[in-house]
């Protein structure tokens, strides 16, 4: 391939930066252009959220899309399709040597554009400036570049990617400072007399414009004095990376404190057949594969149920299969070019590494294991696998720092894995909205507005005064939502005064051997959620308001937000990114009545939305039960209820907050004498004497007109 070939993109690019430039104030038409681009390539658009395309975009970030982890034969389509509609005259590039490239999960240079509003301007504003200064480096060009640069690199998603989106729309002029090109220059900085800066201190940190400015001239004036063997960025770029294995370099800290490895590889542990019996194999055909090939092109797969459900019409319907769908979805969709894989054989032995180089493939002339991907494999051997880890035959560990660090360093002093069995299939009992409203007293327009709201936020607070049905609801709510009493996928805590992150979260706890880190119960479930992507998952909280949000949730309390979920955050008591999965539903329930706590936290307040739950004395589904008792003491107890609620209402002292609900009445007992004394005198009675301790007034009234009705 002759030099031109290779360097191609060198010229494409910047034409391309042009022709984006002119769109800097319709941004609108340049992401419909877009979308129809990848609608005729048949590709997802990569633009948006929930279904729902984006209300503006950066240029930085369109490079992103055709700069990250995808094939060249789709980087092609993608490049084809712009230079049509956006009328480039370059040839578009076959090959892309010495291009950066993107993690898929964090092309992007922008988050929350509805907080930050200012983020994308600043981008625009960044891409016309450095345009500018490229093709007129001069006094006012480069005070408006030096402005912008170090505005932008402040900015969340961007620091580092900066250098990189500059190097894509003017490769001439400016260097990439990703992972590679960094430890490339470092590693060369002593041998390289010229340089005025300790590159591995300065490198600590994003650079400011001067500090880049200057590494760049001192670059380019060792291309044209011929004192490295490099005459461009390209060729500089390119050579790192042909001499730097990414996966190995121990790079950089981001904004968040992670390492930029971390963020850009994914790592698996991998089962190369039943014991690794098609391990040599795979070794030697530079591939990995997996099973389950009756299902056909997984490629036809839309979602991951369908393929469960698929695999249980197949094999074996008391199975639920859900490690097996999981995997093969994994494979298909989550792996990407660049991932690392570690292979295991058996449950405490690791035998291999390489790192994913293709997408995947369906091998029809293969005789089994079918799906596959092409691996470089880098290491062949018998090593002892680290730590404990959930091993299935494919399991992503990307989060578990240590755990894959430990691997990836020594891959030594392991304690005995466990086998993984196959959970059978549990049939759970239908539920749907009509189960729903005839079980609780709400009308189809209330349950309409409850299922929007937890739908819209994520995260639902029904509240209300003492015995209204607040969790009755909560877990019929998660029901009728599933489709299916489905208990495997609601959980419920009740929350105290003393509850602590380190109950609910991850924390150390006492031990006969002394303390172990044990995981709360909401770790617990996020994790099993994620697994289950597909399917949504309710967390109950009781007596929300009884806990200190902020104490118990930590550092996740910003992930529970709607537009935070699948955003990762390092844990307090371990070295692992965690989020909290969009499918993980949060319904917490506070009692209006409890006279104990201070008020609300506004941090709880702004991540969840409030229902109001009222006694339904008067609902339809209620007076349907009161005319099946018809017992004439039952109802005179109701309508009494209904009066003393009267009360309580217009009471200043208390309100509408403390009245009495209507589960007190609700029972599955039979309704005689003799219950409901025990309800008036055992339940009603002492809340009376509650509300109204300083009125004998008021107590006295009403503990006569409820004695009343046990006397008549």
């Amino acid at each position: 391939m002759s030099e031109k070939e290779v360097f191609q993109w060198t010229k494409f690019y910047p034409e391309l930066a042009n022709k984006l430039l002119r769109y800097k104030n319709n941004r609108q038409g340049l992401l419909i252009l877009l979308e129809e681009v990848f609608k005729k390539i048949d590709m997802r658009f990569p633009f948006r959220i929930e279904e729902e395309r984006l209300e503006d975009i950066c240029p930085f970030s369109i490079f992103g899309c055709f700069n990250k982890h995808i094939t060249d034969e789709k980087r092609i389509r993608i490049l084809s399709l712009l230079a049509q509609e956006l009328e480039i005259s370059e040839e578009v590039p076959t090959s892309f040597e010495g291009v950066p490239i993107l993690d898929p999960r964090n092309a992007w240079f922008f988050g929350d554009i509805k907080k930050r509003t200012e983020d994308i301007p600043n981008l625009w504003e960044m891409f016309e400036v450095a345009i500018a200064y490229a093709d007129n480096p001069k006094e006012n060009t480069k005070k408006d570049f030096i402005t912008y640069y170090d505005k932008v690199i402040q900015q969340p998603y961007v620091k580092w990617k900066l250098s990189i989106g500059l190097y894509w729309i003017r490769p001439e002029t400016y260097l990439n400072l990703d992972g590679c090109n960094r430890e490339f220059l470092i590693k060369n900085n002593k041998d390289l007399m010229f340089w005025q800066y300790d590159l591995k201190n300065e490198f600590k940190t994003v650079p400011n414009a001067l500090v880049y400015l200057n590494i760049v001239d001192c670059l380019k004036r060792a291309f044209s004095q011929n004192r490295i063997p490099y005459h461009d960025f390209s060729h500089l770029s390119h050579e790192a990376w042909k001499r730097n294995n990414i996966n190995e370099i121990k790079e950089s800290c981001d904004e968040y404190g992670e390492n930029l490895r971390e963020s850009e590889t994914r790592y698996w542990i991998y089962a190369p057949g039943e014991n690794s019996c098609k391990w040599e194999e795979f070794y030697d055909e530079g591939i990995m594969g997996i099973g389950w090939e009756e299902l056909g092109d997984l490629r036809q797969y839309t979602t991951r149920e369908s393929m469960r459900m698929k695999m249980k019409a197949l094999w074996d319907s008391n199975k639920s299969y859900t490690n097996a769908s999981l995997a093969t979805w994994q494979f298909m969709h989550d792996m990407q070019i660049g991932d690392i894989i570690y292979v295991k054989k058996g449950v405490s032995a690791l035998i291999g590494r390489g790192v994913v180089e293709s997408d995947y493939i369906f091998d029809e002339a293969r005789q089994d294991y079918k799906y596959i991907r092409r691996v470089k494999w880098t290491h062949k051997g018998n090593w002892e696998h680290p730590g404990r880890a959930v091993m299935k035959t494919l399991t992503d560990i990307s989060s578990y720092v240590d755990y894959r660090e430990k691997i990836e360093v020594m891959m030594t002093q392991t304690e005995e894995g466990f086998e993984e069995i196959e959970e059978q299939e549990i049939e759970y009992d239908s539920y749907l909205e009509e189960d729903f409203l005839s079980e609780v007293y709400m009308n189809a327009q209330q349950y309409e507005t409850l299922v929007g709201l937890l739908k819209y936020k994520k995260n639902l607070i029904l509240q209300g005064a003492p015995g209204v049905g607040k969790t009755f609801a909560a877990k019929r709510l998660a029901y009728s939502i599933m489709g299916t009493k489905d208990t495997s996928r609601v959980m419920m805590v009740q929350f105290h005064q003393s509850y602590s992150y380190e109950d609910f979260i991850m924390g150390y706890h006492p031990t006969q051997d002394g303390f172990e880190l044990m995981q709360g119960p909401f770790y617990q479930f996020c994790k099993r959620a994620q697994d289950d992507s597909e399917r949504d998952y309710f967390f109950i909280i009781d007596e929300i308001n009884r806990g200190n949000l902020s104490k118990i949730f930590g550092e996740l309390l910003m992930l529970i937000e709607k537009d935070k979920r699948g955003d990762k955050l390092r844990l307090l008591y371990a070295n692992e990114l965690f989020s909290v999965p969009s499918n993980v539903h949060i319904i917490g329930m506070m009692n209006t009545a409890d006279r104990s706590l201070a008020m609300i936290d506004y941090a709880l307040r702004r991540r969840f939305a409030f229902y109001e739950l009222e006694p339904a004395f008067d609902s339809e589904g209620f007076n349907k039960v009161r005319e099946e008792v018809g017992h004439p003491k039952f109802s005179v107890l109701v309508d009494t209820i209904k009066a003393l609620n009267q009360d309580i209402g217009k009471d200043e002292a208390l309100g509408t907050g403390f009245r009495i609900g209507h589960s007190y009445l609700c029972t599955d007992d039979p309704i005689t004498d003799e219950w409901i004394e025990a309800v008036i005198k055992y339940e009603l009675l002492p809340l009376i004497h509650e509300y109204w301790f300083d009125d004998s007034t008021q107590v006295e009234k009403w503990q006569i007109r409820l004695s009343d009705i046990l006397n008549d």
